[in-house]
């Protein structure tokens, strides 16, 4: 389970971040190929991040040692990555540069992969 929210995080920050991922040179390209190809499957990204997040946040409340950043982050990743199927509005528009909250969702996605490399290096 830990290495589903792991997972979720990463790929979930890697969608969230591709608007500024894709400015990078020489990478780019390729990650945004991969947003591209995994994009429409991001709302089962969305549902295990808050699914494994959900259950590890319940875990460590009710059994300890206390709450970690890999469930809150995991649960907010599962939160907007399905936003658009929550509230039926799109958190911002797809395939323009990231300013506002694109900026804020896309620096957030990066803090997400890092977070789920944390986490798989991380022992339980």
């Amino acid at each position: 389970m830990a290495l589903l929210l792991d997972l979720a995080n990463i790929l979930g920050g890697l969608l969230l971040a591709a608007a500024l991922l894709r400015q990078i040179p020489r990478v780019g390209g390729g990650i945004g190929g991969f947003a591209g190809k995994v994009g429409p499957w991001g709302w089962i990204v969305g549902v295990v991040a808050l699914v494994a997040g959900g259950y590890y946040l319940l875990v460590h409340l009710f059994d300890g040692p206390h709450v970690f950043h890999f469930e809150v982050v995991g649960i907010a990743v599962g939160v907007a990555l399905l936003w658009d199927r929550l509230t039926g509005r799109k958190p911002v528009e797809p395939g323009t540069a990231p300013f506002g909250r694109g900026l804020l969702l896309a620096i957030f996605g990066i803090i997400a992969i890092v977070v789920g490399l944390q986490g798989l290096v991380t022992p339980d």
